[in-house]
């Protein structure tokens, strides 16, 4: 008896209040959608930063003094510093680059701009030493260690490109953050004034149950149900956003980028990992909101 009064309670509560009620889903549905976005981006960081992390590496360019006289890298300094960076903890693999190789790669590298192809020439650049790391936190020590030996003219450090990436990643998942909670505020708003509305329109039924012995409890309860459905009914259409997001936003603006392996890819499991949170998220944040508005405003 008292979970179907329950039920007729919140369904009727709803209807009264449909416009409210709609607004409630929608604003509820946005805010979870954008605090889903930017876990969405989180993720794609994370993944992508051990995609950076797996394959990033340093370059070392040998002074032309260097170049010129020793290319084949038989003689000090160049055998000397191939051998230490062998050598060195954290280092996967070093890969000496003579002027010709050099030239060929930027050859290759310019093909489709012949203007900047046209102006290189053979033996003007320098040689190098290629670094990959097997322990990507010695990538900084290793690099102050040897951008200043003897021999060294200057280096290629990739780890200012990854950091820009990733500020953009950060930046946007900031703004994702922000704008969620934003409208975190306006949807708590709605929420109580929603509730607020519909305790006030049936305040008479209220009092007439009160009279009978009904609890304050039991009387409110429905009240507090109805922020919840309506909650629940925002992070489903919220989750539907996000699966739409994937495919006519992540997939198709970000194709390029997953399809040389700059980002990873956001997958159906990432939202799915994010659905669970954003039911809770949604939950909570309308049970406490209502709780706390008929706390304190409906005192009856």
């Amino acid at each position: 008896m008292r979970a179907s009064f329950l039920l007729r309670e919140i369904l009727n509560g709803l209807r009264r209040n449909v416009t409210m009620t709609l607004a409630m889903v929608l604003t509820t549905a946005i805010t979870l959608a954008m605090f889903g976005g930017g876990l969405l981006v989180v993720q794609m960081a994370d993944k992508s930063q051990k995609i950076f992390l797996d394959r990033v590496e340093m370059q070392l360019f040998l002074a032309d003094s260097v170049s010129g006289s020793d290319p084949s890298c038989q003689r000090a300094p160049c055998s000397v510093l191939l051998n230490d960076l062998k050598k060195e903890q954290g280092v996967e693999s070093v890969r000496f680059i003579d002027r010709h190789e050099a030239y060929e790669t930027a050859k290759q590298t310019f093909k489709d701009n012949p203007d900047i192809a046209s102006n290189i020439r053979e033996g003007t650049l320098p040689a190098s030493f290629k670094v990959r790391m097997a322990d990507p936190n010695r990538f900084g020590a290793v690099l102050d260690e040897y951008q200043g030996r003897p021999g060294i003219d200057g280096v290629l450090d990739q780890r200012e490109l990854v950091k820009r990436i990733f500020s953009v990643l950060d930046g946007t998942r900031n703004a994702a953050f922000a704008i969620a909670t934003v409208l975190a505020i306006a949807a708590i708003l709605l929420i109580a004034n929603t509730v607020q509305v519909a305790a006030f329109t049936r305040r008479t039924e209220v009092g007439i149950m009160r009279l009978v012995g009904a609890t304050r409890w039991y009387t409110q309860l429905p009240f507090l149900l109805e922020a919840v459905v309506a909650a629940l009914a925002g992070a489903v259409l919220s989750i539907a956003g996000l699966f739409a997001a994937k495919v006519f936003f992540f997939d198709r603006a970000l194709n390029d980028l997953y399809g040389v392996n700059i980002l990873a890819r956001i997958t159906n499991a990432d939202v799915l990992f994010v659905s669970p949170w954003l039911v809770i998220g949604g939950v909570l944040l309308a049970g406490v909101t209502g709780y706390l508005t008929l706390r304190f405003y409906v005192r009856e």
